[in-house]
């Protein structure tokens, strides 16, 4: 197969950095735009073009898809947190929605084939049913699960009117680190469960907030489909192999392991591997947060030949665990 040059937006970011690495691990061209606002210069390997600027820059997306002679795009690039999407929806919809637009009519324009979409499980809002499949009710409940649904709409769209096919991937919960230590999740402040977790058990933060004990689960913390980053970041690059293979299909498939661990769990994982113990703060529960969310990953294993090489809770804490410690060597703060 023809290895088409692929642009990955917020490629200096959590994923997009695992996204580039893979797609280097694996030969393809890469290039990558990132703003830096929430990226990493730090985290996009030697070798790899980066563009300093934002995808809504037309006339900066036109050079980057003439010099770098881009077939494909992978686009990680917006916001990601659910409680300011409710507090700031406009930017929501402005960075994932409207942005979006700007870099799907510029790919248009270009003349580029494949473009792979960072979609999400927060599609679904609160499902009645779990494990959730990718025909379950779409009815986001917050706006960054709307502006990543009004994303995947423009896509479909789009693939009707033009020669170009897309793939949707619905993450559920991304978490762990390259198992190398080459990237990981370096945002302060960050929000993911084992990313906090990992920052208490080495004195960063003083304890984790357990918000919610009586959803209904077997420990009454809610439970959710935890998925490594290298695993997922390894899904986008055999999703585009299938878009170049099939240029007239487009796909719409969940990223997850189709088991869950519940909050109590994954911090009773992070103490055996870290041989200490956290401290829990039980809190109340934050609005909308589902008992179960689970996918029904059936579609993705019989779609593309992927097989997980890291679905192990303990393994995902313990590469989170390295990067944890190796973001404090860079950051000068040990």
């Amino acid at each position: 197969m023809a290895k088409v040059p692929v642009l990955v937006t917020g490629g200096a970011g959590y994923i997009g950095s695992h996204a580039v690495l893979a797609l280097k691990d694996a030969v393809w061209p890469v290039a990558v735009i990132d703003n830096l606002t929430t990226g990493f210069r730090f985290a996009i390997p030697d070798g790899v073009p980066l563009y300093e600027g934002d995808i809504e820059d037309g006339a900066l997306l036109a050079r980057i898809f003439a010099e770098q002679k881009i077939g494909a795009v992978m686009h990680f690039a917006g916001s990601i947190i659910v409680p300011e999407s409710v507090e700031d929806p406009l930017k929501y919809y402005h960075n994932n929605t409207a942005k979006s637009r700007a870099l799907i009519a510029a790919a248009v324009e270009a003349g580029v084939k494949h473009f792979i979409f960072s979609s999400t499980a927060a599609t679904y809002g609160i499902p009645e049913v779990s494990p959730v499949t990718e025909d379950s009710p779409k009815s986001p409940i917050n706006p960054y699960g709307m502006s990543k649904l009004m994303t995947e709409t423009m896509l479909a769209d789009t693939a009707r009117a033009h020669p170009i096919n897309y793939c949707a991937l619905r993450y559920f919960n991304v978490a762990g680190a390259d198992p190398e230590a080459r990237t990981g999740q370096s945002t302060a402040g960050a929000t993911h469960l084992i990313k906090v977790a990992v920052e208490a058990a080495l004195g960063k933060r003083s304890h984790v907030g357990v918000f919610g004990t009586d959803f209904d689960t077997p420990d009454g913390t809610g439970v959710r489909d935890y998925i490594h980053v290298s695993d997922l970041a390894a899904a986008h690059v055999l999703a585009l192999e299938a878009l170049i293979a099939e240029p007239q299909r487009s796909l719409t498939m969940n990223c997850g392991y189709g088991q869950g661990f519940s909050v109590l769990e994954v911090l009773d994982a992070v103490d055996r591997v870290t041989n200490r113990k956290i401290e829990r703060k039980l809190e109340g529960r934050r609005a909308g947060d589902p008992d179960s969310l689970i996918s029904d990953n059936r579609r993705i294993k019989a779609t593309l030949p992927w097989v997980p090489k890291y679905a192990d809770l303990d393994v995902i804490v313990s590469h989170a665990l390295a990067w944890e410690r190796k973001l404090t060597e860079i950051r000068g703060e040990g």
